[in-house]
């Protein structure tokens, strides 16, 4: 048999495809509200964790960079007490004033730079302590952002080994129910189930209201949707409006009348007191 085209189908038809879709939607959003903040915080847990690295490779990066200026500054000491020992050696055999003066600037000169290479060494050794804090702090704190992601994702692979199976399922059954709905209803039902706050695209009316915003509905609404002869929107949040007994819903009678007996008891003592 020729599947039928969506946009030939009665209104009726359209209406009950399209709250089965909303019914498995429903049954999506529920295994997905299982997992609650969980992809999320595993998300955010991650790119923690990719900081974290980044930052512990740039202070590994500075404390090589510190030990090497303290390698250097010992280099460059180790040069300075050479040429001092040196100028000291040639103090006596100096010819004149004029070489002796030139000697004693040199030697004051490599005094003096002995000084600032040490000065730096001190420095840079400071340096190096802060940042080997830094690091043990970091990676402790890297070690335990580990620890809480491992069980965040065991935690989330738990609950999805669980919901797998039945959200695959689910997913099968509504992307065939979509191929029964007529494109331009489908996506007005989709825009509409995004901007609803509980994913409600389509609702059922009850005790005269919209089961979406709960606003009563006027009469004259209330018997289109009874008659489904065209697509009826709620007034106040603009969910499709289906009849319950058209979507499967059993409604309580009793519940939707004992209000009005109420009104009607409390009417009948007021006509007695007067």
């Amino acid at each position: 048999m020729a599947k039928k085209d969506p946009k030939e189908l009665p209104v009726e038809e359209k209406l009950k495809n399209l709250f089965q879709l909303q019914t498995t939607l429903s049954g999506i959003d529920e295994k997905r509200a299982l997992r609650g903040e969980l992809p999320l915080e595993v998300r955010d847990l991650e790119d923690e964790i990719e900081g974290l690295h980044t930052r512990i490779e740039k202070i590994e990066q500075d404390i090589k960079e510190y030990q090497s200026a303290v390698t250097q500054k010992k280099g460059n000491i180790l040069e300075a007490q050479a040429s001092l020992e040196r100028y000291n050696k040639q103090l006596d055999t100096v010819a004149n004033n004029r070489e002796y003066d030139t000697l004693t600037k040199e030697i004051e000169f490599q005094t003096l730079e002995i000084e600032l290479c040490n000065k730096k060494i001190k420095e840079a050794q400071y340096k190096v302590e802060e940042k080997q804090k830094d690091l043990e702090t970091n990676r402790a704190l890297l070690e335990d952002r580990q620890h809480a992601l491992e069980e965040k994702r065991n935690e989330l692979d738990e609950i999805m080994q669980e919901t797998r199976e039945e959200e695959g399922l689910l997913k099968e059954k509504a992307a065939e129910l979509e191929t029964k709905i007529e494109p331009g209803l489908l996506r007005s039902f989709k825009r509409i189930r995004r901007g609803a706050r509980n994913g409600l695209g389509i609702v059922y009316v009850q005790r005269d209201a919209c089961g979406g915003c709960f606003n009563k509905i006027p009469p004259q609404r209330q018997l289109d949707v009874k008659i489904h002869k065209k697509i009826i929107v709620c007034e106040y949040c603009g969910r499709i409006l289906i009849d319950p007994e058209l979507a499967g819903v059993k409604v309580d009678k009793a519940a939707e009348e004992k209000p009005k007996k109420r009104r009607a008891t409390r009417k009948k003592k007021e006509e007695e007191g007067e």
